[in-house]
């Protein structure tokens, strides 16, 4: 008797992808998602080749650290207009175009670089790359919550996390088929890397074009004037000089008002949310570090590595993130990132098994399959969790916060994954990051009955959106 009424709803939930602004931000995601590998796991199988030792591999993967430290220049892609750009295209798009350009010429340095020769020239260049694709995040997880109304905001997020993980397998399975096709499948080659990174840059045209041909979001911006107006006048009234007043009133509105908003809405509370933010991928991000290297000491080649990843990856992954998004939207946030941070740990111990199974095409198969699929569904989940957290009215600041804290802890921890790895091994080693995933597990029931979540994908401040179109 149900039938008929559950069929077309789930039908009605998947019809939500073909709407134009998820998909633009499926585009959008896979420009955000192709630089990460590149300066992680993709970087640490070049370096391994080169025979970089575990320790600097883990130690360099500390660039990455620029995802962590992003909520310090947030306020300034949050607010400030760019000569000339902001004009042409608006302050969100203005800003994509100028990260995307910077990661492009960043990873052309890259590849002109020796790893055997001059180890510090690549890990600039990738800092480099690190710190314009942390401001490409920024100003892309504003784009995306200003962009649509809270229905479309779960299906967004898991648009953008389709395109992302897609862009983690060309810059994963991608650039090691690449590097196998124009270089040596076996051996280490440098002129294969140098025209695979070429190519990775030349990807990011994607990024950019999806950045021409989108429209800016349609906020309103008169009342953050306003704000800052009435804080210029008051410091005005206490003696203060005009230049100063105006850098003073710039500076508590675009700095110091979205951290204090998001203390004030949930008080107390803030700082276990802060903790489960903290915690909740640990257990991936370190993990990450060491996977490359792992396939290579088990003498995995790269095009066994790239065609499992690239076949059965993308598969998974795309099924991982649909299934997450229309998960959050007919269960809720919270079920589904529990779902998830226990999912994310279990496929971890199955890269321990692998460890000890040794060179075994048809387990990686697996493994990989399961590991895109989890990871698809937590990651879906956890992104509309962050923007039901974002005021719209700090959205870059406040989401940039809360991403550099899910990122800051797990990424300094994994500088420490090529010591570890060489005192313990990989299967110990693998273990202990599932074990990490536990403290996620138990904040997330406490956050449960301390907050009440909004609708999927909510935000908070309506006040400064014109229209929900």
């Amino acid at each position: 008797m149900t039938t008929p009424r559950t069929v077309p709803g789930w039908l009605q939930s998947l019809a939500i992808y073909l709407e134009p602004r998820v998909l633009t931000l499926l585009a959008l995601g896979f420009s955000s998602g192709l630089p990460l590998l590149l300066v992680f796991g993709t970087l640490s199988f070049w370096l391994r080749e080169a025979e970089v030792s575990l320790t600097d591999i883990g130690y360099m993967s500390w660039v990455a650290l620029a995802y962590g430290f992003k909520w310090l220049w947030s306020p300034l892609v949050d607010r400030l207009s760019l000569p000339l750009l902001s004009r042409l295209m608006g302050r969100r798009r203005s800003w994509m175009l100028l990260s995307q350009s910077l990661v492009m010429l960043a990873l052309c340095g890259m590849a002109l670089s020796d790893p055997q020769r001059d180890l510090g020239h690549l890990a600039l260049f990738a800092l480099l790359v690190a710190f314009a694709s942390a401001t490409q995040d920024i100003v892309i997880d504003a784009f995306r919550i200003e962009s649509a109304p809270e229905r479309l905001q779960a299906a967004m997020a898991a648009a953008y996390m389709t395109g992302y993980r897609l862009a983690m397998i060309m810059a994963g399975a991608g650039a090691l088929a690449l590097a196998a096709w124009l270089g040596s499948n076996v051996e280490y080659d440098l002129e294969g890397w140098r025209q695979t990174y070429f190519i990775m840059a030349a990807l990011m045209g994607v990024g950019v074009l999806t950045t021409l041909l989108c429209h800016e979001p349609d906020i309103d911006l008169a009342r953050q004037s306003e704000d800052q107006v009435a804080r210029k006048q008051m410091l005005l009234e206490r003696g203060w000089s005009h230049g100063m007043a105006g850098t003073g009133a710039w500076c508590i509105e675009a700095i110091w008002r979205p951290f204090a908003d998001f203390f004030e809405r949930y008080g107390k509370t803030a700082l276990l949310i802060l903790a489960l933010i903290a915690c909740y991928r640990i257990s991936d991000v370190v993990m990450g570090v060491m996977t490359n290297s792992f396939y290579v000491d088990l003498q995995f080649s790269k095009t066994e590595v790239a065609t499992i990843t690239k076949v059965y990856g993308v598969i998974m992954t795309l099924v991982g993130a649909s299934l997450g998004g229309v998960l959050v939207m007919r269960f809720g946030t919270l079920r589904i990132l529990m779902l998830g941070a226990v999912l994310t740990a279990t496929t971890n111990l199955l890269f321990s098994l692998l460890g000890q199974v040794g060179h075994s095409t048809w387990l990686l198969t697996v493994i990989i399959s399961l590991d895109n699929l989890c990871a698809g569904i937590a990651t879906a989940a956890f992104v509309t969790y962050l923007s039901s957290l974002t005021n719209v009215a700090f959205s870059a600041t406040q989401y940039a916060l809360f991403s550099s804290i899910m990122l800051l802890l797990p990424k300094f921890l994994a500088g420490f994954s090529g010591t570890i790895v060489e005192q313990i091994g990989y299967s110990h080693f693998f273990i202990g990051t599932a074990l990490l995933g536990i403290p996620a597990m138990c904040l997330i029931p406490l956050v449960a009955r301390r907050v009440k979540i909004a609708a999927p994908g909510c935000t908070q401040d309506k006040r400064s959106r014109k229209s929900e179109g």
